[in-house]
């Protein structure tokens, strides 16, 4: 038995934590980066979009305009504003100078069509979500954006225009992921955004969710409250305060509306809809979490965990007498399960057809249809042959009100649209790159192949020679699925490009032989099925690194730190919990999210060196292989999810930490270096921009020159961090840059953002 010496240090000598960033410090970040870009050396480096071809990222608003159906725009997650004038032959973006691409959601002017109001920040709460920044406006149908206000709202949910005066706006504002604050509620505005008014607040923990005007009295409002924050350990879990509320007089006052409702102790996020044809019916789709049903047995959740509760998950409820009393009507998830369950936070978006008050639309990771005003569902599919594919986790829907056969749909793929009622979808998925990368890594053929997780995709795969929107060479791969879950770090054996390991879901390890078929060339190492053994502990993105000695050397990280010899055939435990491991901090299921774990891991320039990092902050040196370890946390900000470790190539003692602190609001950059093993550290974050840092990189010939991926794009130093240049290019300026590498033989630096996909710097002489 393996003896673990851990020397222990206490949080008491860590940095203090910091506040959550306010709206008017991302605003001066955003002018420090556009400075830095003006006057960046490379301000028009090229980069070349590689893909994906085949896939866009998750929309999270779209709208048309009735009666021009070559005009409309789509919304993304973390991928910007994208415009068409052709019904969507071509698309391009409109809102890539600006200081977010995360869109929560859009809203046209019905009295002039070529105002549009932004409103960013997604509002469903992914674990990688990214912020907004408020409102913004054109006035000149997307040549040009003004920002408005709402700055410090987190993230904004909808944005209603009177129907009559495109000046009078009001907003659903969410407020932040993380962490409470106030600027949460109704917001209105009767001067096209130069002031604003919160006309309903609940409290610093609840934000409006949903908005909906009565399509015949724009003086009367719907408003659902929502009680929500994510934790870097939980989903957000059901609290008292998810109430919805009715204005009669354009928001001076408001009611509580509660009769034939459940109690909102055991409830989450409500979506609403106003008919159109009857004025006094409304739907409210309820993420209700009361017990459903016991668990059958062997039954797995989505993420392969054994079932320990059943909720009613997507309740309808229908009110015919504008709000005042509703009934329940039917449920969704049994027949479409998963359709919402426990990711109601998610979903919970509802449409009722224009001119039909009882067939009403719901989605959640299915889209279903009712015709009887609630009380039964199914699947709403495609019934002609020649249909496109349509994607999973459906967040938008637009129907034209005079033409409602003519729909525009918005899901975890991208974009749709359908002329005859949903029974013949063209996709624009290769027309619109907005996919969204966690991480990227590459194989060693000529010329390689860029291997990536995606969010919601799993694992993808294609050759860097493709470049998007051209004809790529056939004797090259084109982008496919490829091993691996939507949150994995990736290893490639360098020795057979065919050897891939990866994760499905928080460090569910396996390898696969590529060459093979699926079943055949996949190997499972039950050892890490974290699902069903409740004393292991994997992140998302649980850190997984080949060794550069030995390509059948392996580190791959739970709570603990494992290590294989033999390509994984056999596993032994080299650590202890390198995690503070405190109980609080571990998640109740269904809700849970696994949390203090290892999440960065390196060698150091002899085998037997290797650092590791947690999800909470702590990093930690072994000399010997894991015989002993050290902690070498002291001098580091206390309690940050450590991003990334790079041991230098140049200096043997030189170590490089990026650590986040996304997951509390919090947008300081954080990069440090030690040139002693981690005894000592100095920050190297200088003069960059306030963004969460994610990633770094030595230049392979030069141990000054650095890289370094944020949220805000990608920097290069030339002197080892004193000072960061923009190299963003033709890149947009507010794309987040989740990781990174230089290929070691070509000398390539590939990038893999967060909502624009795979970019390609072809000579990284040009930015001697």
């Amino acid at each position: 038995m393996r003896k673990f010496f851990l020397f222990l240090l206490l949080p008491f000598c860590a940095v203090a934590q910091n506040k959550s960033t306010t709206g008017a410090q991302k605003i001066a970040a955003f002018k420090q980066q556009q400075l830095l870009l003006q006057q960046s050396p490379y301000k028009d480096l090229q980069w070349r979009l590689t893909g994906p071809d085949n896939r866009s990222g998750r929309s999270t608003d779209v709208v048309g305009i009735t009666g021009n159906p070559n005009v409309f725009y789509a919304a993304f997650a973390t991928g910007g504003l994208w415009k068409t004038e052709d019904a969507g032959t071509t698309w391009k973006p409109i809102f890539d100078q600006e200081a977010t691409q995360s869109i929560g959601n859009i809203a046209l002017a019905k009295s002039d069509p070529n105002t549009l109001y932004v409103g960013t920040g997604e509002a469903n709460i992914f674990r990688a979500s990214l912020p907004g920044i408020g409102m913004y406006k054109t006035t000149n149908a997307g040549k040009t954006f003004q920002h408005i206000g709402l700055e410090n709202t987190g993230t904004i949910a909808r944005v209603i225009v009177h129907p009559k005066n495109a000046n009078v706006v009001y907003v659903a504002a969410s407020g932040n992921e993380w962490t409470y604050n106030k600027d949460r509620g109704v917001y209105l505005t009767t001067d096209g955004g130069k002031t604003w008014k919160n006309i309903l607040f609940e409290s610093e923990k609840s934000g409006c969710i949903d908005l909906v005007m009565d399509p015949s009295d724009p003086n009367t409002l719907y408003a659902s409250m929502w009680n929500r924050i994510r934790k870097r350990w939980s989903d957000p879990v059901p609290e008292d305060g998810d109430n919805l509320y009715k204005t009669t007089d354009a928001g001076k006052t408001w009611k509580k509306i509660t009769k034939g409702l459940p109690d909102t102790k055991l409830t989450g996020r409500i979506g609403l809809a106003a008919s159109h044809s009857n004025p006094n019916v409304l739907y409210a789709f309820v993420d209700d979490h009361n017990k459903k049903r016991d668990p059958n047995p062997g039954e797995t959740d989505s993420y392969e965990r054994k079932v320990q509760k059943v909720v009613i998950g997507a309740a309808i409820y229908r009110s015919s007498n504008k709000g005042e009393s509703w009934e329940k009507m039917g449920e969704v998830h049994d027949f479409l399960k998963p359709f919402s369950g426990t990711y109601g936070w998610v979903f919970s978006q509802i449409r009722v057809h224009p001119k039909n008050e009882n067939r009403v639309y719901a989605f959640g990771v299915e889209k279903a249809i009712s015709e009887d005003g609630g009380k039964t569902w199914k699947v709403w599919e495609a019934t002609d042959k020649q249909s496109e594919w349509t994607h999973g986790d459906h967040h938008a829907l637009w129907i034209d009100e005079e033409n409602p056969d003519r729909m525009i749909m918005g899901d975890d793929g991208g974009v749709s649209i359908t002329y005859n009622g949903g029974e013949k979808w063209k996709n624009f998925f290769d027309e619109i790159p907005t996919t969204q990368f966690y991480t990227v890594a590459y194989d060693m053929q000529t010329p390689f192949n860029i291997f990536g997780a995606v969010q919601d995709e799993g694992t993808m795969s294609g050759n860097v020679s493709n470049t998007f929107g051209q004809a790529a060479d056939t004797t090259l791969r084109p982008w496919r699925m490829a091993p691996g879950g939507e949150g994995t770090q990736i290893a490639v054996d360098p020795m057979d490009a065919n050897i891939v390991y990866a994760s499905s879901y928080y460090g569910r390890l396996m390898r696969t032989d590529i060459s093979k078929g699926r079943r055949e060339g996949m190997k499972q190492f039950k050892q890490f099925d974290v699902g069903r053994i409740d004393s292991l502990r994997g992140e998302w993105l649980a850190a997984t690194i080949m060794s550069k000695f030995n390509n059948k050397v392996l580190y791959h990280g739970l709570q603990h730190l494992y290590k294989t010899e033999d390509g994984g055939e056999t596993w032994k435990m080299i650590s202890s919990d390198l995690s503070y491991n405190r109980k609080e901090r571990n998640g109740n299921y269904p809700y849970l999210i696994y949390h203090q774990a290892i999440t960065a891991v390196a060698e150091g320039n002899k085998a037997g060196v290797v650092y590791a990092g947690t999800d909470d902050g702590r990093v930690w040196l072994t000399t010997n292989d894991g015989t002993s370890w050290k902690e070498i946390t002291k001098g580091l900000p206390y309690n940050k999810h450590v991003a990334k470790i790079v041991a230098s190539a140049f200096n043997p003692s030189r170590v490089y930490v990026v650590l986040n602190d996304r997951r509390a609001d919090n947008n300081t950059p954080y990069v440090y270096v030690s040139d002693d093993y981690g005894a000592t550290w100095k920050s190297i974050a200088s003069n960059l921009p306030a963004s969460p840092a994610n990633v770094i990189a030595e230049h392979p010939d030069n141990a000054n020159v650095l890289f370094c991926g944020t949220d805000f794009g990608v920097y290069m130093s030339k002197d080892g961090g004193k000072k960061w240049i923009a190299i963003n290019g033709t890149i947009p300026e507010s794309v987040s840059v989740n990781d990174l590498f230089i290929h070691p033989r070509d000398k390539k630096l590939v990038i893999g953002t967060y909502g624009r996909g795979v970019y390609v710097l072809d000579d990284l002489n040009s930015l001697q």
